[in-house]
């Protein structure tokens, strides 16, 4: 791995999972760092062990709900405030919910956080992140979204047929256009984004599935990854050198890989970009 000295990273969802296990790897690295969480004592639990791990002060903390478009703005703004470069962005804060639920801005929640919450908090910093380039992106999506699909005459389920792994795959597939066609449109600017499929990770998210599929995932986590060997997929993109100018990529095991057919589809990756921004009001 490239020393990060000099170098700030901001990464999403880093109260605890393979969020917080980037956060520590990135400081021993050498880079600035500032955590995001949702909840501000779990927030300054996470600052005080990634400082502690990582033998770094320069670990910071900010707060957002991603459920809300006006929280994610005001972290922008917050980061803005105090730091005037951005060299390494890891969107990875997520949710899932076992039923429907709506956002304060009216939108379905998973959907919501896991990826309008990538689209807008990315576009809210890109000018600084190429301000500051060379620069990387890092989205967290999940070979999940090899089962996704996007159904724009139903996206936020409000017709019905929600499901807690249909609304997770779909976001996850998301991911995976947004980084696409982001990368697009990143050309020549020395901002590279790819995204990651971390592995199967035994991290809290599982808490939330449906009762009746927890006896089952409790087996299934003896088999998982640790959110440490997660977190280490995240760094890889985030600080690899051997990934030096290479953008628009999904990874597995830290190998750049095909995504699945719809993710390929750059027609479909133009349409969720105009959509996505109507609905967090860009457009």
């Amino acid at each position: 791995m490239a020393p990060l000295a000099g170098r700030t990273a901001l990464v999403t969802g880093a109260s605890s999972g393979i969020g917080l296990e980037a956060a520590v790897k990135l400081a021993r690295l050498g880079a600035q760092v500032v955590i995001v969480a949702r909840d501000s004592a779990k927030g300054e639990t996470a600052l005080t062990e990634v400082r502690a791990r990582a033998a770094s002060h320069s670990v910071s903390l900010l707060l957002c709900d991603f459920a809300s478009q006006a929280a994610i703005r005001r972290l922008a703004s917050d980061y803005r405030g105090r730091f005037p470069r951005l060299h390494i962005l890891v969107n990875n804060a997520g949710s899932v919910s076992t039923k429907r639920v709506t956002t304060v801005d009216g939108l379905e929640q998973t959907f919501a956080v896991n990826h309008l919450g990538y689209f807008l908090l990315t576009h809210l910093l890109l000018d600084l992140l190429e301000q500051s380039a060379p620069a990387r992106i890092v989205n967290v999506a999940s070979i999940g979204h090899r089962q996704g699909d996007l159904d724009f005459d139903n996206l936020q389920f409000e017709r019905g047929g929600y499901r807690i792994m249909k609304a997770y795959t779909r976001s996850k597939l998301a991911n995976v256009l947004f980084t696409a066609e982001l990368a697009r449109r990143l050309a020549e600017t020395g901002v590279t984004v790819n995204c990651v499929h971390p592995g199967t990770v035994a991290t809290q998210i599982w808490t939330r599935a449906p009762w009746f599929a927890r006896p089952i995932i409790a087996v299934r986590k003896l088999f998982m990854l640790t959110p440490e060997q997660g977190g280490d997929t995240i760094v890889h993109l985030a600080a690899s050198p051997d990934l030096e100018g290479q953008s628009g990529g999904y990874y597995e095991n830290n190998c750049r890989v095909q995504p699945s057919r719809l993710a390929q589809d750059q027609a479909l990756a133009k349409k969720l970009w105009d959509v996505s921004a109507q609905l967090v009001k860009l457009a």
